[in-house]
């Protein structure tokens, strides 16, 4: 196993151990003795850091429950994630922090994170709510070792967001397919730039990048003579990065476990040639190339006078004949109502000024409309005015 370090230069495995995907029995309970075999796999191969969250169904249970079992808990550092939108006062954060510290049978979580700060009126709003005393008061009694934020929007207002407190880390949505979309690799460059690690969420796109839609793309993989499995191609292809802290992988079969702790063990910072780095690109090209607009995520057309995120509402309308409506609409849904500032397509003022600056001459305010008949589902409309309601941004 590969490590690279934190802020305080210690070690993480720059393969992490995503727990959203444990596997589940026909009830939907973690299969934990499964789940403990796989976990301690990876712990053998030298993985060290385990992402979960507060609102994964039974994860934060069933992490705390195996590393109780193997009592390795002082080996590994686990990563988990307060929900800013159940967390409306200060009373709230420590009634879900403890009852998490108590999920995973620890009194410590050694990377905690904002989950789904998408937006920097969201983070200035829990500032007025005293969030950064809670913080260091956390962090002072040992409770909190490293404090970041996880995101899913654009590069701008995720500088922002990284620009606003002295983040110990963070975590970002980031892939081959996503490398100009989300925070991308402007973002990535940006937090790397003032000494702030990355951890990298859907370095597969949920796993649709091992197994890719695009025939012709399954092709070149299969005779390529590298002999790597597109799974490895998308965990290389980040790892090269030398920006990249750690790559998290939802991990729920042993033989996965053992390929990419392999694939981890042998890559390095700028190890892929020219030659490779130029099939990357090919096979970008090939999966894309069912894509509806050709938008480069650019972001040239931004801002936008009605606040819309042209760049990503491209992406995720793509993402629906690329990959699959549904992944599309999920990631429309996170990128906008989840969002306190971004609009919905919808609400496109049809001014033109995108257009004028489209550097790809993309008749946007046509394709924004198509999009949103795709997107703007009767169950996103429902799901976005309850998201309102509740002020869950």
């Amino acid at each position: 196993m590969q490590y690279r370090t934190n802020k305080q230069g210690e070690p993480i495995s720059i393969l992490g151990y995503g727990c959203m995907r444990f596997s589940k029995d026909k009830l939907g309970k973690t299969e934990l003795d499964k789940t403990e075999r796989e976990i301690s796999a990876a712990i053998e191969n030298g993985v060290n850091y385990f992402d979960t969250a507060y609102i994964y169904p039974g994860s934060e249970e069933a992490l705390g429950e195996v590393l109780h079992r193997l009592q390795i808990r002082d080996k590994v550092q686990i990563a988990t994630k307060l929900p800013h939108y159940l967390s409306k006062s200060i009373a709230t954060m420590d009634k879900l922090f403890y009852e998490q510290l108590k999920r995973l049978k620890t009194d410590r979580v050694d990377y905690y994170l904002m989950h789904m700060l998408n937006d920097i009126g969201t983070w200035e709003k829990w500032r007025t709510l005293g969030v950064e005393d809670w913080i260091s008061d956390k962090m002072a009694k040992g409770e909190i070792g490293h404090i970041g934020f996880s995101f899913h929007g654009h590069s701008d207002m995720f500088k922002k967001i990284v620009d606003s407190y002295d983040w110990d880390f963070c975590q970002i949505q980031y892939n081959y397919i996503d490398e100009v979309s989300q925070a991308g690799r402007i973002g990535l460059q940006h937090a790397a730039s003032k000494g702030i690690p990355v951890i990298i969420m859907e370095p597969l796109r949920g796993g649709r990048l091992a197994d890719p839609a695009s025939p012709l793309a399954r092709k070149m993989f299969e005779q390529n003579p590298r002999g790597w499995s597109p799974a490895e191609w998308g965990l290389r292809w980040l790892w090269d990065q030398p920006e990249v802290t750690c790559v998290l992988s939802g991990m729920n079969s042993i033989e996965m476990v053992e390929e990419n702790c392999r694939a981890a063990s042998e890559s390095s910072a700028n190890m892929l040639t020219d030659e490779d780095r130029l099939f990357i690109q090919a096979v970008k090209e090939a999966i894309n190339g069912t894509s509806k607009v050709s938008c480069t995520g650019c972001g040239y057309c931004m801002p936008c006078p009605a606040g819309i995120d042209i760049p990503n509402t491209f992406r995720a309308y793509n993402v629906m004949f690329t990959e699959s409506k549904r992944a599309g609409r999920m990631d429309y849904l996170r990128c906008t109502a989840f969002s306190r500032s971004t609009k919905s397509v919808s609400q496109c003022i049809d001014c033109g000024r995108c257009e004028s600056r489209c550097p790809q001459q993309i008749k946007i305010r046509e394709e924004l409309k198509k999009a949103s008949r795709e997107l703007e589902t009767i169950g996103y409309k429902v799901i976005k005015k309850g998201v309102d309601i509740l002020k869950l941004w």
